[in-house]
């Protein structure tokens, strides 16, 4: 009885047993798979952003470390420039040109180096402005001086599709400028008549507009087409007379220059002129446009032109009409004249303008 017991008791306690160390086993396992449940969301959703951050601020520290030496290095720069360039302003509160002034500091006699690298580093060029005598296309002077302020401009055997210079001072229009020595004429355009071989400038298309002179002289012009309106002038002669003069075009092909334009600057004289003897200037269009002269005649001579137009000009400065500031003289002829709403009106000389810094 008692053995039969044993054997039946056996097979229930084991199984018993068994059981007990795999729920302990399950139990202990389902506990790592909740810390681990337990620990990820921690990983992913606080302990990576805060590393992120952290990684983001060291780096947006970084960059604003540099851009605070990087402007703490432009200001002075800034600083060192502005020391540099003080020379130049100086001297254009002197009454220098911007020209003079950066003649004189290339040349080294004021501040020598320095500025040139602050402000007049590039060469002179006729596009930039700058004094000089040019022969034309070429943008950079044949002859350049401190001392020298007219802007001059040669005309040979190459024609020039097109020349503009705009909004420009001339003569004494501007403070501490004179006219060069024995020079009358704060603009001169035309040819040479003093030569061994007397020359022209053969122009297509002349436009002379919105312009302010102390005197306008035209002589010695031959024009298929003249058209003169809106001048109001201190006195005028407008006396061309009739001829039989063709029309006209300058043309080059390939050899032809391109356009050579300025505007800006200030200058003592502007000369245009074919100074080779023998050898016509040709230009297909000349335009001047807002030029403001003082101390001198603006002369238009020895021209052979397709179309000579002049509108919106100022001429005059003695406040006497009895005196003719605008002359067109009986030397010039052209097939077409038109002289429409030019009037008389007394006015003084053209102001000084002020320097501008």
């Amino acid at each position: 009885m008692l053995l039969m017991l044993t054997v039946i008791k056996l097979p229930v306690v084991i199984p018993y047993r068994a059981g007990r160390w795999l729920i302990g086993r399950i139990v202990a396992f389902v506990r790592r798979v909740a810390r681990v449940i337990w620990a990820t969301p921690g990983f992913v959703f606080i302990r990576v952003p805060v590393a992120a951050y952290r990684r983001l601020a060291r780096l947006r520290n970084r960059v604003l470390g540099i851009i605070e030496t990087a402007q703490t290095e432009s200001a002075k720069w800034k600083a060192l420039f502005t020391a540099v360039k003080l020379p130049y302003t100086a001297l254009r509160a002197m009454g220098l040109s911007p020209q003079m002034a950066t003649s004189l500091l290339l040349a080294g006699s004021v501040a020598g180096g320095g500025v040139v690298a602050a402000e007049v580093m590039k060469p002179p060029s006729f596009a930039a402005g700058d004094t000089g005598i040019y022969s034309a296309p070429n943008d950079i002077p044949t002859f350049f001086s401190p001392e020298y302020n007219t802007l001059r401009l040669d005309l040979g055997t190459t024609p020039v599709k097109s020349i503009v210079i705009d909004s420009v001072s001339i003569g004494t229009a501007f403070p501490n400028s004179t006219l060069p020595s024995n020079e009358t004429t704060a603009i001169s355009i035309g040819g040479d008549g003093s030569l061994g071989t007397p020359t022209w400038l053969l122009i297509g298309e002349l436009i002379f507009t919105k312009n302010r002179c102390e005197t306008l002289t035209i002589n010695n012009v031959f024009a298929h087409t003249l058209n003169v309106s809106g001048t109001v002038s201190d006195g005028q002669s407008l006396s061309p007379v009739a001829g039989t003069i063709r029309q006209r075009a300058v043309i080059g092909g390939s050899g032809m220059a391109q356009d050579m334009s300025t505007h800006g600057g200030q200058y003592d004289r502007l000369l245009i002129q074919a100074n080779t003897s023998g050898v016509d200037g040709q230009i297909d269009s000349l335009t001047l446009r807002n030029l403001y002269t003082r101390g001198g005649d603006c002369l238009l001579t020895r021209l052979k032109v397709g179309t000579l137009t002049l509108d919106l000009n100022v001429i005059g400065g003695d406040s006497d009409l009895a005196t003719k500031a605008f002359t067109i003289a009986t030397s010039v002829s052209a097939t077409v004249i038109n002289l429409t709403n030019n009037v008389e009106q007394t006015m003084a000389i053209p102001a000084v303008q002020t320097i501008d810094n």
